[in-house]
C-alpha cells in the first residue's frame, strides 16, 4: 500500500478512525499494546502513520498540507510520543544528557512546585495520589526546568502541559518537549514574570472579537467583561483546564503542528456559539457560563468545535499589524510612566526642597528677630549704664571738688598764724578733720562704684563681641534692606510706567477729540493728522516697550536677589557643614580616648580579678593547712585516749600507780585543749568540727570513782565503755572482759592481737559534726 494513497484516504474512514480513537482517549497513560479487536481502518491508520513517521523529513517537505490534514483529524495515541517529538523537533536535544545532573542540583522554586503538583489533574489516577510516581516525574520536570531558564523560573498553568506531555512519553522526553515548546512556541513569553505576550495575545483576540463579533463585544463592554477574565487560561494551558482531556489532546494535536493560531481559533468558535446565551447574562453569569456550561458542551467530541474554529477568519498579517500597534502603545504607556515617575520624583524634590526653604526663612526670621531684641536689649543696658556712669562721675566731681576744698582748708590752717589769739578752735580742727575723712570715703565708695560701672561696660562689649550672630544678624539686615530697596524701585519704575500710559491715553482721547471732524478738513490735514495718529500709536508702543524693559528688569532683579540669597544660604550650610564635620571630629578623638580609657580600665579589672583570684586561693591553702593540723591534733587525741584506755586497763590489772597515770593523761589533755584553743583563736571560724578532750575525763572520773569506792576487785566483771555527749555515741575498743588470775596470759595475747587491728574512733556528734573515723 502505497504512501501517497494512505494521505489521500477517503475522509469517512479518517472520521471514522477518530470516533475510535475517541473511544480509547481515556487510557493515555497506559502505553500497552493495541488491541486484537482492531478493524481495518485502524490497521490503515497505524501503518499510515508508522510510514510517515519512518519518512518524516520527506513527508514534511513534501507533503506538509496533507500531514496537517492529518493532523486536524487526530493523531493515534500510540504515535502521539514520538510525532509530538517529531513536530516540535526535540527528538535529539544535547539539554537530554543534563537531566539527570539537573535533579541533583536544588532549585529556589521546590515550594511552589510542590504546591501546585497537587492540584494538577486532581482527578486523574496517574496524578492524584499523593506521592506517587506520576506526581514524582512532574516535580522532576517541572524542578530542571526551572533551573534551566532561572528568568521563567516556575510559573502556574506550565504543570498542566508537562502533564499532558508525561501521559504520553518518558520524563527526560517530555522535558525536552517541553523545552522545545517554551522556546519556539511562544510559551516562554506567556509564562515570563510580566506576561508582555498574554496581553498581545488578549490585545488581538479582543480585536477579532470586535471585527467578527460586534454584538458580543459591545455586551461585553457594556458589562465591563474584560478578555482576561475568561481568556487568559485558554493560552496559558491550551484549554486544559477548560475541556475535557481528550477533547484538550486534540487541540494540543493542532497547537504541536500550527503553533498558538489554533487557540485564537478554537476561543472564537466557543463565543460564536455561546453568543446567543452570553448577550442575555450580566458578568456573574456570564462567569459562571465559561466555567461551568462551556466545558460540558463538548463532551461528545471535539469535532464540532474544530470544524467551527477553521470556519473562523485568521489573518496573518493583521495579526502582525496588531502586534506592531500593541508594542507601539506599551512602549508610549512605558515612556508616560517613566515621565509620571521623574515628574513625581521632580516634584516631591521641590516639595522637599520647598518645605527646606520655608524652614530656612523662618528660621532666619526667628534669628533676625531675636538678634534685634538682644540688640533692643543691649541697648537698653548700655543706656541704664551710661546713665549710672554719669551719676557716679557727677559723685566723684562733687567729692573732689569738697577734698580739694578740704585740702585748702588744712593748708590755710597750717599755715602759721600771725600776731594774737588763733584763728580757728581745736574744735573746728576735728571738725574739718572728720569732714576731710568723710570726703575721702566718698571719693574711695565713687571709685569703687566707677570701677564697677567700667566693669559692667567691658562685660556688656565682650559679651557683644562673643555673640555667635552677630554677622549672621547684620548680613540678614543687608539682604533686607537690599530686598526693600529693590522692591520700592521697582514699585516706583511701575508707578512711573503707569502715570505714563495714562497720560498716552489721555493724550489719545484728546487727539481723536480733535480729529473727530477729520472728514470736514482738507487732503493735507488728513494727512497731518494721519501723520500724528501713527505717532502717537509709535509712542504708546514705545511705552509699551518701556513698561516690558521694566518688567523684564524687576525680574532680573528678583532673580538676582534669590540668585544672592541662595548663594548667602549656601555659604552659610557650608559653614554649618564645616562645624559639624569639626564637632566629628572633635568626638571621634573623644571617643578613642574614651576607647583607650576602657581599654586600661579593663587590664587594670583583670589585674585586680587575677589578684582576688590568688587571695582567694591562698586563703584557701591557709585553710586546708590549718584543717590539716586540726586532723592530725584529732588523730592525735585518739592516740591519747587509747593510750588512756590502756593504762586503765593496766591500773585496773595492777592496782598500782594510777593517780600519777590520770595526773600525766589530764595534763596531756591540757595541753591539747590549749593547742586548740590556739588553733580556733588563728582560724577565727567558730563553725569547724571541734573534738572536746573532756570526753574521755568521764573514764577517768568513772575509773577513780570506782577505785575508791572499792567497788572493783579481781572477780568482778570489767567494762570499759567511752561516755559521750550528745546523743550518747559509744566507741569499743575490745569486747568486756572478765578478768581472772587464771586468764591474765590470754587476755595480754588478746591485747597483742587487738593493737594489730585497727582501731575506730567514733567522736560524739554534736550540732554541726559528723562522726570522724581514725
Amino acid at each position: 500500500m502505497n504512501l501517497t494513497w494512505l494521505l489521500e484516504t477517503d475522509s469517512k474512514s479518517l472520521r471514522s478512525m477518530n470516533g475510535s480513537r475517541r473511544n480509547s482517549g481515556s487510557s493515555l497513560v497506559s502505553s500497552s499494546s493495541a488491541s486484537s479487536n482492531l478493524s481495518h481502518l485502524e490497521e490503515d491508520t497505524w501503518i499510515l502513520w508508522g510510514r510517515i513517521v519512518n519518512e518524516w523529513e520527506d513527508v514534511c517537505k513534501k507533503k506538509e498540507k496533507q500531514l496537517k490534514d492529518l493532523v486536524r483529524k487526530g493523531i493515534p495515541h500510540h504515535f502521539r510520543a514520538i510525532v509530538w517529538q517529531l513536530l516540535c523537533n526535540a527528538q535529539n536535544m544535547p539539554i537530554k544528557d543534563q537531566y539527570s545532573d539537573l535533579l541533583k542540583m536544588t532549585s529556589p522554586c521546590e515550594k511552589l512546585i510542590r504546591r501546585d503538583i497537587a492540584r494538577t489533574y486532581p482527578e486523574h489516577e496517574f496524578f492524584k495520589e499523593k506521592d506517587s510516581l506520576g506526581q514524582e516525574v512532574l516535580f522532576n520536570v517541572m524542578k530542571a526546568y526551572s533551573l534551566v531558564d532561572r528568568e521563567v523560573g516556575y510559573c502556574q498553568g506550565s504543570a498542566f502541559i508537562v502533564g499532558l506531555l508525561l501521559m504520553q512519553m518518558p520524563e527526560e522526553e517530555a522535558f525536552c518537549v517541553f523545552v522545545k515548546l517554551m522556546q519556539d512556541y511562544r510559551l516562554r513569553e506567556l509564562f515570563k514574570p510580566s506576561m508582555a505576550e498574554l496581553g498581545l495575545c488578549m490585545y488581538q483576540f479582543e480585536f477579532m472579537i470586535q471585527e467578527q463579533l460586534p454584538e458580543l463585544h459591545i455586551h461585553f463592554q457594556a458589562q465591563s467583561f474584560h478578555t482576561s477574565m475568561y481568556a487568559s487560561s485558554w493560552f496559558l494551558t491550551i484549554f486544559l483546564t477548560t475541556f475535557p482531556l481528550p477533547v484538550a489532546t486534540r487541540i494540543f494535536d493542532i497547537f504541536m503542528c500550527e503553533g498558538l493560531e489554533i487557540v485564537f481559533r478554537v476561543g472564537l468558535a466557543i463565543l460564536q456559539m455561546n453568543q446567543s446565551e452570553l448577550i442575555q447574562l450580566d458578568m456573574e453569569g456570564m462567569l459562571q457560563h465559561f466555567q461551568k456550561i462551556i466545558p460540558h458542551q463538548l463532551d461528545s467530541g471535539p469535532e464540532k468545535v474544530i470544524q467551527a474554529a477553521y470556519q473562523v477568519k485568521y489573518n496573518a498579517k493583521k495579526m502582525k499589524k496588531l502586534e506592531k500597534e500593541y508594542t507601539t502603545i506599551k512602549t508610549k504607556e512605558m515612556e508616560e510612566q517613566v515621565e509620571i515617575k521623574r515628574l513625581r520624583t521632580e516634584n516631591r524634590l521641590l516639595k522637599q526642597r520647598i518645605d527646606t526653604l520655608e524652614k530656612e526663612s523662618a528660621s532666619l526670621a526667628d534669628r533676625l528677630i531675636q538678634g534685634q531684641v538682644t540688640r533692643a536689649q543691649e541697648a537698653e543696658e548700655t543706656y541704664l549704664v551710661k546713665r549710672e556712669l554719669a551719676t557716679v562721675r557727677q559723685q566723684s566731681e562733687d567729692t573732689s571738688a569738697q577734698l580739694e576744698q578740704a585740702k585748702t582748708t588744712i593748708m590755710t590752717l597750717q599755715q602759721p598764724q600771725a600776731k594774737g589769739a588763733p584763728r580757728f578752735s581745736e574744735e573746728s580742727v576735728l571738725q574739718l578733720e572728720r569732714e576731710l575723712v568723710q570726703a575721702r570715703l566718698k571719693e574711695a565708695e565713687s571709685q569703687c562704684a566707677l570701677k564697677e560701672m567700667q566693669d559692667k561696660i567691658l562685660d556688656i562689649e565682650k559679651r557683644n563681641a562673643s555673640l555667635p550672630d552677630d554677622t549672621n544678624v547684620a548680613r540678614l539686615q543687608e539682604e533686607l534692606i537690599a530686598v526693600k530697596l529693590r522692591e520700592a524701585e521697582a514699585l516706583t519704575g511701575l508707578k512711573e510706567l503707569r502715570q505714563q500710559v495714562r497720560d498716552l491715553e489721555d493724550h489719545w482721547q484728546r487727539h481723536l477729540a480733535r480729529t473727530s471732524g477729520r472728514w470736514k478738513d482738507s487732503p493735507k490735514k488728513n494727512t497731518l493728522s494721519e501723520l500724528q495718529d501713527e505717532l502717537m500709536s509709535v509712542r504708546l508702543r514705545e511705552a509699551e516697550a518701556q513698561a516690558e524693559l521694566r518688567e523684564s528688569r524687576q525680574r532680573i532683579m528678583e532673580l538676582e536677589t534669590q540668585s544672592q540669597i541662595h548663594s548667602n544660604q549656601l555659604r552659610r550650610v557650608e559653614q554649618e557643614c564645616r562645624g559639624h564635620m569639626e564637632h566629628s571630629t572633635t568626638l571621634m578623638a573623644q571617643n578613642k580616648d574614651l576607647q583607650v580609657q576602657l581599654k586600661e580600665i579593663k587590664r587594670r579589672q583583670a589585674e585586680m580579678e587575677c589578684k582576688s583570684k590568688e587571695e582567694v586561693m591562698a586563703v584557701r591553702l591557709r585553710e586546708a593547712d590549718n584543717i590539716a593540723a586540726m586532723a592530725e591534733l584529732q588523730q592525735h587525741i585518739s592516740e591519747l585516749e587509747i593510750q588512756k584506755e590502756e593504762g586503765k586497763v593496766q591500773v585496773q590489772l595492777n592496782h598500782s600507780d594510777s593517780t600519777q597515770y590520770i595526773r600525766e593523761l589530764r595534763d596531756q589533755i591540757s595541753e591539747l585543749k590549749h593547742e586548740i584553743c590556739c588553733l580556733k583563736g588563728q582560724r577565727g571560724v567558730a563553725n569547724q568540727p571541734t573534738f572536746d578532750p573532756f570526753d574521755g575525763i568521764h573514764i577517768v572520773n568513772h575509773y577513780i570513782g570506782g577505785v575508791e569506792s572499792g567497788q572493783s576487785s579481781d572477780d568482778d566483771a570489767v567494762q570499759d565503755p567511752i561516755q559521750t555527749r550528745g546523743n550518747g555515741g559509744r566507741v569499743k575498743l575490745r569486747p568486756n572482759l572478765r578478768v581472772t588470775d587464771s586468764e591474765e596470759e590470754e587476755e595480754e595475747e588478746d591485747e597483742d592481737e587487738e593493737d594489730d587491728q585497727p582501731l575506730t574512733l567514733i567522736v560524739p556528734p554534736s550540732n554541726n559534726t559528723k562522726s570522724t573515723a581514725v
